[in-house]
């Protein structure tokens, strides 16, 4: 299975580094020197890692075969592509990479259909299920323990415990309103 890990950003310094924009949980192990990325668009690549270095809080690469600036530059806006083994799991338990969450159906503890997750949104103090209904409508689920009970990836599916209001449908809320306005 083929998963985008970084994104090229601008080129730093004269030679050949360019940041990257992470987007695995496990850079050290996908961006290590020596791996060798596919990209897109694919006539940029495959791309082998050189180096890789932190500086002031951003990942800096550089590539084999690139040693300059304008080189670097050439790459920016790359999306750099790890082959994964669908197969593979991180080390934790109770981690999942996003391959393995996305197209998960979710369903409330009594067997409820909610919907299916279509994207994971990782935002700074949660992660959140972007969860497309039957209707075609969304609901952002936060992904916390309180809300998300188990992940069963054998059945494919996401048991949730939603508090009030967090997946009522709007007409439910629309008729409870209305009947609150007509008492």
């Amino acid at each position: 299975m083929q998963l985008v890990v970084a994104r090229i950003g601008r080129a730093h310094g004269i030679k050949g580094e360019v940041t990257v924009e992470v987007r695995t949980d496990e850079p050290e192990s996908r961006l290590a020197p020596g791996a060798v990325l596919a990209t897109d668009p694919a006539s940029t690549g495959p791309l082998t890692v050189a180096t890789g270095r932190v500086h002031s809080g951003r990942l800096l690469l550089r590539f084999e075969g690139v040693t300059d600036r304008t080189g670097a530059e050439a790459l920016r806006n790359t999306l750099l592509i790890a082959d994964v083994d669908p197969e593979e799991m991180p080390e934790d338990e109770d981690e999942y990479y996003d391959h393995q969450l996305i197209d998960l159906d979710v369903v409330t503890e009594d067997g409820t259909e909610v919907g299916r997750i279509t994207e994971i949104s990782h935002l700074p103090s949660q992660d959140l299920f972007i969860v497309e209904r039957p209707d075609g409508s969304e609901v952002l689920i936060p992904f916390v323990e309180e809300i998300v009970s188990e992940i069963d990836l054998e059945e494919q599916r996401a048991v949730i415990t939603p508090p009030p209001g967090l997946i009522d449908d709007r007409a439910e809320i629309a008729s409870a309103r209305d009947e609150d306005e007509g008492a």
